[in-house]
């Protein structure tokens, strides 16, 4: 079941990069910024593949990313100016997000001010976290703007170098080829195992809290 999952959330990827350009870039990390289950790590590779074959410029998709998650952030930003952790704590569950995860993230915002943002989107997990604790303490749209961006930026752009990196070697270096059909399914298996077992956590973890 998890596999089915993780091959759809690919082939949209896929897909609407494809057909949408930088455009699409833009469009799925503001899906995924806005605490939608669309993992950064399958959108900016592919958008990284695509610069490996001439279609995309590096710079250019990394800059279209950050612009997404510029603008997805602004769905979490407003649940915590307007709702604050109640509403959070309601709605978060249908994204597997609970106390735990907005906990971490009022720490980070708590500890390292406005700063936060520009730091916790250097950083798994708390990056898709960060904006709700901004908008509940209201930090004004212009710096927060201005962090998001500049801390999305270097993430987009290693995620997409390492597509681009694979790309260029997947045809000039067989041994490439031949490292990663020997380990594909193990890569998979993994993976899934991995995805599979945070997602029971978080169900179990949120029907504890219910």
């Amino acid at each position: 079941m998890i596999e089915k999952i993780l091959t759809l959330l690919a082939s949209f990827a896929i897909a609407v990069i494809s057909g949408g350009g930088y455009l699409g870039i833009v469009l799925l990390m503001a899906i995924e910024s806005a605490c939608i289950p669309l993992p950064s790590e399958i959108i900016m590779p592919f958008a990284g593949y695509l610069v490996s074959t001439g279609r995309f410029d590096l710079y250019l998709a990394a800059t279209a990313g950050a612009i997404g998650c510029n603008l997805g952030s602004i769905v979490g930003y407003e649940i915590g100016k307007r709702g604050g952790r109640p509403v959070a704590e309601r709605w978060g569950r249908y994204a597997l997000i609970g106390p735990a995860e907005l906990d971490m993230a009022d720490r980070f915002f708590d500890r390292f001010g406005g700063i936060a943002v520009l730091i916790g989107r250097l950083l798994p997990v708390i990056r898709s976290f960060i904006a709700f604790p901004a908008g509940v303490a209201r930090m004004k749209l212009v710096p927060f703007h201005i962090y998001t961006f500049i801390g999305s930026w270097p993430w987009c752009f290693g995620l997409a170098w390492v597509g681009m990196t694979l790309g260029d070697k997947w045809n000039s270096d067989p041994r490439i080829k031949t490292a990663f059909h020997s380990a594909d399914a193990l890569i998979a298996v993994v993976l899934v195992a991995a995805v599979g077992f945070y997602i029971w956590h978080r169900i179990r973890g949120l029907k504890k809290k219910v």
